[in-house]
């Protein structure tokens, strides 16, 4: 097994492994709260869309576009916006995680069907749970809402078996480290909000 990974990973392309490397330095410094994150994140999903082309992941490449805009979109609302500059981290309120309901079911049913209709995806019902849950997230992640670290543990949960059944063992070895810096994002943000109360 130690061998096949070793040989995939020799196997695998500049462009797959510059964007691992900008993924992990994005997500510890979404993890820190610091918004040069977006940057990285940018960088990151411009050259996995190219990869996951090649894997024909229709519903991940589309999940990227949005990590496009929504990085931008971050980017823009955390340092332009003052009152977005000084927002603390905060909890979903019960609007919000209807917003995110919106998001993952209606983005399930949508990137299901379309993948089911007019792609040749073997995995259209796993790569549009990874995608819609994911999208969700980075909703989340943009309005600095601590939840973020939650809905991204659960598309990375059923990424890294996606990916491994792609033999895309690079992006499931990043996953698997974006899902454990999740859990120390999360417990990290819990400090800050803690610290913002006092």
């Amino acid at each position: 097994m130690i061998e096949h990974i070793v040989t995939a990973f020799q196997q695998t392309s500049w462009l797959e492994r510059l964007a691992v490397i900008f993924g992990i330095i994005q997500v510890l410094l979404s993890k820190n709260n610091k918004v040069s994150n977006y940057f990285f994140g940018i960088l990151s999903v411009t050259l996995s869309m190219y990869v996951l082309f090649g894997a024909k992941l229709y519903a991940e490449i589309a999940l990227n576009m949005y990590y496009l805009i929504m990085s931008i979109y971050g980017w823009w609302y955390w340092t332009t916006n003052k009152e977005a500059k000084d927002r603390p981290i905060s909890s979903c309120s019960k609007k919000e995680w209807q917003v995110v309901g919106g998001i993952v079911f209606g983005g399930f049913f949508l990137f299901y069907f379309i993948l089911k209709g007019i792609t040749d995806s073997d995995v259209p019902m796993w790569d549009a749970w990874v995608t819609a849950t994911a999208w969700a997230g980075m909703w989340l992640l943009a309005k600095r809402k601590i939840e973020n670290w939650i809905l991204l543990n659960i598309s990375n949960f059923f990424a890294v078996p996606l990916l491994i059944h792609k033999d895309l063992y690079l992006f499931a070895a990043l996953t698997s480290f974006l899902f454990i810096v999740a859990i120390f994002g999360f417990l990290k943000w819990k400090r800050i909000m803690r610290l913002q109360l006092n």
